[in-house]
C-alpha cells in the first residue's frame, strides 16, 4: 500500500475574503471557514486516518480541530504558509501602490526573489519538502491528513508535476488534494475536491 497524504487547505478567513496576503500573520477562521471545517468533518468522519498534522497557524489548527474532532492533532510550524514580509495584510492593489518594483520582481521569479522581511518560494519549498519527507517516513503505508495552506500545497503538487509554474496550481479554501507516495515517487489521486462544501 502506498503512503497516502490527504492535503487540506484551511477554510475562509476575513483576510482571504478580502484577498489580503496572509502568511505568518496569525488570523483566525471566520464563520464560513468554521462551517467549511464542519462540512469536511461530515465527509471524513467515517474515513480511516492514521495521523493528523496541522500548521500551527491559528486558521489551520482550528480548522483541523473541527474537521478531525476527537483525533490528536500534531502541530508542525514547518507546514506554515510562506512569510510574505512587508506584503502581509495587504491586497494586490495596495502592494502595487507601495512596492511595485519588488512585487513585479517577486511575481516574475518567486523562487529566487525575496520579499523584504519575508521568504522566497525557494525557502518555502525547502521547508515543506523536509516536512513532507518526515511525514512520509513516519507514516509508511498509512494515511496521514495534513491541514495547511495554499503555498505548501502548491509546492507539493508542483514538485510531483515537476513544474515551477505554481500560479496555475490553485487549491481552494477547504479543499482536499490526495497524493500517494511509493518508492519515493508521488502521484496525485485527487486535486482540489470541494464537494463537501456544497451540502
Amino acid at each position: 500500500m502506498p503512503t497516502r497524504i490527504v492535503l487540506i487547505r484551511h477554510g475562509e478567513t476575513d483576510y482571504s475574503l478580502e484577498k489580503r496576503y496572509c502568511g505568518f500573520k496569525d488570523v483566525g477562521l471566520n464563520n464560513k471557514g468554521r462551517e467549511q471545517a464542519r462540512g469536511l468533518y461530515r465527509r471524513l468522519r467515517n474515513m480511516r486516518v492514521d495521523r493528523v498534522y496541522s500548521s500551527d497557524s491559528m486558521r489551520a489548527l482550528h480548522f483541523a480541530e473541527i474537521a478531525f474532532e476527537g483525533l490528536h492533532i500534531e502541530t508542525a510550524p514547518e507546514l506554515r504558509e510562506m512569510n510574505f514580509g512587508v506584503f502581509e495584510g495587504l491586497t494586490h492593489e495596495e502592494i502595487m501602490g507601495r512596492y511595485p518594483e519588488i512585487y513585479a520582481r517577486w511575481l516574475s521569479d518567486p523562487f529566487c526573489a525575496s520579499i523584504p522581511e519575508g521568504d522566497t518560494l525557494g525557502d518555502l519549498e525547502k521547508r515543506v519538502r523536509d516536512a513532507l519527507a518526515k511525514i512520509i517516513s513516519i507514516n509508511k503505508d498509512k494515511i496521514a491528513a495534513v491541514v495547511t495552506h495554499a503555498g505548501p500545497i502548491k509546492i507539493i503538487v508542483g514538485n510531483i508535476l515537476k513544474t515551477k509554474d505554481i500560479w496555475t496550481i490553485k487549491p481552494d479554501l477547504g479543499s482536499i488534494t490526495t497524493v500517494e507516495f511509493k518508492d519515493n515517487k508521488g502521484e496525485i489521486r485527487l486535486f482540489n475536491d470541494t464537494g463537501h462544501l456544497n451540502g
